[in-house]
């Protein structure tokens, strides 16, 4: 399995917002995808999950259903792109495979994911 790198991940407020602003977005019932093109860069991601969402314990554990669901992603996601991932309100009683379908299908809508013959 691949490692999630700390200099793959995005942290302070200004490039959350960059995603947000000028990325485009894309939904379904447990997360919202946020991408921005940033060509040249590496591929950097971030995760959130609101405080509307319940207490820390919950969010806490919402972040790391994501990061895990993009951890098994990882190897198969384009270079060039900044991910923004934020859980919503029906996450809180999943378990992480339905989470990561839920990225994967979202993914696939975006064309986030490499071809298969390139994968390899």
């Amino acid at each position: 399995m691949s490692k999630l790198l700390k200099r793959s991940v995005l942290k302070n407020a200004r490039s959350f917002q960059m995603v947000y602003q000028k990325g485009r977005s894309w939904a379904n019932r447990y997360l919202v995808l946020y991408v921005f093109p940033a060509r040249g860069q590496e591929t950097k991601v971030g995760f959130a999950a609101g405080k509307k969402l319940g207490h820390a314990v919950l969010r806490s554990r919402l972040k790391r259903l994501l990061r895990e669901s993009y951890r098994h992603q990882q190897p198969r996601v384009r270079e060039g792109y900044w991910i923004l991932l934020v859980a919503r309100k029906p996450a809180a009683d999943v378990k992480q495979p339905v989470m990561e379908k839920a990225f994967l299908t979202l993914g696939r809508k975006a064309g986030l994911f490499k071809n298969e013959k390139e994968a390899d």
